[in-house]
């Protein structure tokens, strides 16, 4: 059973590495040799080949996915209908985000009023209070400085009728990046889009009945009655995460904290948490039972605890809002206690693999998410090194009491998920917490056996003074965890697969019972991991990124040795930006701990959106800019400088600029060439038609380029005939965001750039440019590494 249940886990994870889905003859026929394989298998007197039956179950596997992800994408926006207002009524499904700009909220569709409308059975919407609501960083720029703090109208379970306007799923496509579409798959988002004319909503009904909206709406009561018991409470939004598992109250620094101390598994409703909660309402039960003597001759108190226990751990689940990790943990509980009802036993292992059966079957799309891989890896070290050291230290004669022998297991089964994830971590992540084993043993006892147990009792039984201590508890952890943040982190970039994956064999062998011989060896086998370099250009050639970050530019720059930011993306709202969201990882990714030089262009928001996040990042040796007051150098034509046989220049604007009257902020945006022998690169920022022809005038036939990042993201106020002619691009780069409100790229401007090859981040992700020694490549990364869903 363990390999059939690995074969199928393969055929559903192969299926999400396809470009496109197979057609449903081939799903068909899959589906028909896995069931043909697995009847003979079952069937009496038939011996079927091992290799026979796990490649049947990975044909079953892979057509199980296929036919889920094929329904699953037929229900979806038409792409006539993208942009368009929409009347449509429907239930608000799931517990609304709040921010000071608005609300987000999964909303699924019961009518469309528009004639002729086709929209998807549950959409993710955005209700903004200011501005014009679309949803895109470009559009917001001119909100109030003060943003209006969200009016909370909307409930979980509430009719509703609003005007809205929609696109497909669609997300900043990048390498290294998070896929924001896979995330909508999964969770059944086929359209995301915004409510237009605020006057028109109308709530139709207060509450409509259905299991699920009532979870919602409990949820929405105990995040409400939290705030409104703890005002101004810094970590109000973590015990809410731990109460009901809604982490978005939660703000990036203390993400950060989390992050950095290695103990963001506990803010989640992981294993751990719902295990607890059921092994205490077990041990309740267990007692009170075996208090009444028609009770136990009704049923045994054993019987009674695990049913008890399995209930506890399904609500805490749904309170939850049953994510991965939980999901996980309930199938396994729910396999032991059929185990102990039934008076068998199944195996940690067996079991272990029973839930993972399940998650895919309900959630084939849950192995696109880290948290899967970190969760059943956790469990599955956690079963390993208890395995491996089975009766170590209960046959020791010398060891210590009871209590000491408990310590030790606990110590060891800490040593086994820290070591044994550092490669998935480095994999994933990039980062490795080197307090992580002291932060956990610290606050692993005291998040799963104090503050959780007094969130839930305090979701129970409202009393606020309780509510207090168990903030006030958590705010002296936080304090230390404050101060261990401070301690250094393991950073390195992104390793190859195969470096993971031999590392991932070490750290096993190392945590092998003690007299095991040569344990160290495991040490060695993660050295490759630990010693991976990234790739670089060699010299002479420079790797040119134009980053997909929706409406807005940021360019990485890296030639043998150094690495040059151009701007830093947009800002997407009061604690995200593209600088934190897309910028830095990559540079994390790729190696990047130090910016030779920054460049950005002027001081529009969606260029230099993500500056903080980008100074915060690491030294930046030379920072060149336009823009006034942020310590900057003035970017000024004539600057100039080589590295490694590249050479980098300021052709925009003219010292002259800075002087007399003011200019607009896109007048004054910094433009750089970049020039190997093979081709050049220009990098022109906003700059409009009067600044292109003062360019063609200064830089003359230096301007020619064999790519182009066209101005102002293909704006009908630059690109001007003159300027195309004089830069001659063979490559033109429209960096802009999908469906944009400026219906940036303008098509007139398009048709200028026909002569060449078009390239466009919001259809085509981010995009690669390669200036090598004897010529120019260029690729687009949603070619490079496509899935079935994009687009879709």
């Amino acid at each position: 059973m363990r390999g059939a249940i690995l074969a199928f886990a393969a055929g559903v994870l192969f299926l999400q590495w396809q470009a496109a889905l197979p057609g449903m003859a081939v799903v068909a026929g899959c589906a028909g040799v896995g069931l043909g394989g697995l009847a003979l298998a079952l069937a009496r007197g038939v011996r079927l080949p091992r290799g026979a039956l796990l490649c049947a179950c990975a044909l079953l596997g892979f057509a199980w996915a296929a036919w889920r992800a094929e329904f699953r994408l037929a229900d979806q926006l038409p792409e006539d209908w993208e942009s368009r207002d929409i009347v449509l009524s429907g239930v608000v499904a799931e517990l609304p985000q709040r921010s000071g700009r608005g609300e987000r909220f999964a909303f699924d569709v019961e009518t469309v009023a528009t004639p002729g409308a086709t929209v998807p059975r549950r959409i993710l919407l955005s209700w903004y209070r200011a501005g014009d609501g679309d949803g895109e960083n470009e559009a917001r720029r001119e909100e109030t400085k003060q943003e209006e703090a969200a009016a909370q109208t909307l409930h979980p379970g509430e009719r509703w009728r609003f005007t809205v306007r929609l696109k497909r799923p669609h997300g900043n496509a990048n390498p290294h990046g998070f896929d924001y579409e896979a995330w909508l798959l999964e969770r059944g988002y086929r359209a995301t889009g915004s409510v237009r004319a605020r006057e028109e909503a109308a709530r139709l009904d207060e509450f409509v009945w259905r299991p699920g909206y009532a979870v919602e709406r409990l949820r929405d009561a105990l995040r409400q009655r939290f705030l409104a018991d703890l005002p101004e409470a810094p970590y109000a939004g973590v015990l809410i995460a731990l109460a009901i598992g809604d982490q978005r109250a939660i703000p990036a620094a203390q993400w950060d904290v989390f992050r950095r101390t290695g103990i963001t598994h506990l803010v989640s409703i992981s294993g751990l948490h719902v295990t607890m909660v059921a092994a205490l309402c077990a041990l309740l039960a267990n007692v009170l039972w075996r208090r009444g003597e028609r009770l136990m001759l009704r049923l045994p108190a054993q019987k009674a605890a695990v049913a008890a226990g399995w209930l506890a751990a399904l609500a805490y689940t749904v309170l939850a809002g049953f994510g991965v990790p939980a999901q996980r943990t309930l199938y396994m509980l729910s396999a032991v206690a059929l185990a102990l009802w039934s008076g068998r036993n199944l195996g940690i292992l067996r079991t272990l693999l029973l839930a993972l059966l399940v998650v895919l079957l309900v959630d084939p799309w849950a192995v696109l998410a880290v948290g899967f891989w970190l969760s059943f890896g956790a469990v599955a070290l956690l079963f390993f090194a208890g395995a491996s050291r089975l009766g170590e230290a209960e046959g020791d004669p010398d060891r210590p009491r009871r209590w000491r022998a408990g310590l030790w297991r606990w110590g060891a089964a800490q040593w086994a998920v820290t070591v044994g994830s550092v490669p998935l971590l480095l994999l994933f992540f990039q980062q490795f917490s080197l307090v992580s084993p002291l932060a956990n043993a610290v606050a692993i006892p005291a998040v799963s056996f104090v503050i959780t147990p007094l969130a839930l009792i305090s979701a129970l039984f409202p009393w606020t003074p309780l509510l207090r201590l168990d903030h006030w508890l958590l705010a002296r952890l936080m304090d230390l965890l404050d101060y261990l943040a401070g301690w250094p982190v393991w950073l390195q970039p992104a390793p190859p697969l195969w470096t993971a994956l031999l590392a991932l064999a070490g750290m096993l062998w190392l945590l092998l019972p003690r007299g095991f011989p040569a344990r160290w060896l495991g040490l060695c086998l993660a050295a490759p991991l630990l010693l991976a370099r990234p790739e670089r250009p060699p010299l002479g050639e420079a790797w040119i990124d134009v980053l997909d970050v929706g409406q807005g530019l940021a360019i990485l720059a890296r030639t043998a040795e150094r690495a040059l930011l151009y701007d830093a993306g947009p800002r997407y709202g009061s604690e995200a930006d593209a600088g934190q969201r897309i910028v830095v990882p990559l540079l994390r990714a790729v190696g990047v701990t130090r910016l030779d030089a920054l460049v950005v262009s002027h001081r529009d928001q969606d260029h230099a959106g993500g500056l903080d996040a980008v100074r915060a990042h690491g030294p930046i040796a030379r920072f060149l800019t336009s823009m006034p007051g942020v310590g900057g150098e003035p970017c000024v034509a004539g600057q100039s400088w080589e590295w490694d046989g590249v050479r980098f220049s300021i052709l925009h604007p003219a010292a002259g600029d800075y002087a007399g009257k003011a200019k607009r902020s896109n007048a004054m945006s910094c433009v750089l060439q970049i020039r190997s022998d093979g081709g050049a690169a220009l990098l022109t920022g906003d700059i409009e038609t009067a600044d292109e022809r003062a360019l063609v005038a200064r830089a003359g036939p230096a301007l020619r380029s064999e790519t182009l990042v066209v101005p102002h993201h293909g704006g009908r106020g630059s690109s001007s005939p003159g300027f195309i002619a004089a830069v001659a691009p063979r490559d033109a780069v429209f960096s802009a965001g999908y469906r944009n409100p400026f219906g940036h790229p303008r098509p007139e401007t398009l048709a200028r750039y026909a002569g060449g090859r078009l390239w466009r981040t919001d259809r085509q992700g981010a995009i690669h440019v390669v200036l090598g020694t004897s010529e120019t490549q260029v690729s687009a990364w949603r070619a490079t590494a496509p899935r079935y869903w994009h687009g879709r």
